[in-house]
């Protein structure tokens, strides 16, 4: 009868050490910390919060000399959302008020690149 070879892996393959966790693990270990931390208990957890301005919309338009609809335009704003916006029915969300700081800052960048995109 023909013997079957084996091949035996090294045992340093097959094992993980306690200084090397899983990826499992290091996951199972952000979530703790995540979970610990939202709950306002000491955790190693890095948080980075940003503040994120909030923009007067109307005064920024006014202020590039611009109707409702020209910014809206200008933009790629929709102008029922920008009318809404400056009579206070709603606010922008997070990304949309970070694109409005760079319109206010730097209108001509975002232009150029919504005319490139277009």
């Amino acid at each position: 009868m023909p013997q079957k070879s084996t091949v035996k892996k090294p045992a340093e393959s097959r094992r993980t050490t306690a200084a090397t966790p899983s990826v499992g693990g290091r996951i199972v270990e952000g979530l703790k910390e995540a979970l610990a931390w939202s709950k306002g208990e000491p955790s190693s957890a890095r948080v980075n919060l940003v503040r994120v301005p909030d923009i007067d919309i109307r005064e920024l338009r006014r202020g590039m000399g611009l109707s409702q609809s020209q910014f809206a335009s200008k933009f790629g704003l929709p102008p029922g959302t920008l009318r809404n916006w400056e009579q206070g029915r709603a606010r922008p969300d997070a990304p949309t008020r970070v694109l409005l700081a760079v319109i206010a800052k730097h209108p001509e960048a975002v232009a150029d690149v919504l005319d490139k995109a277009s």
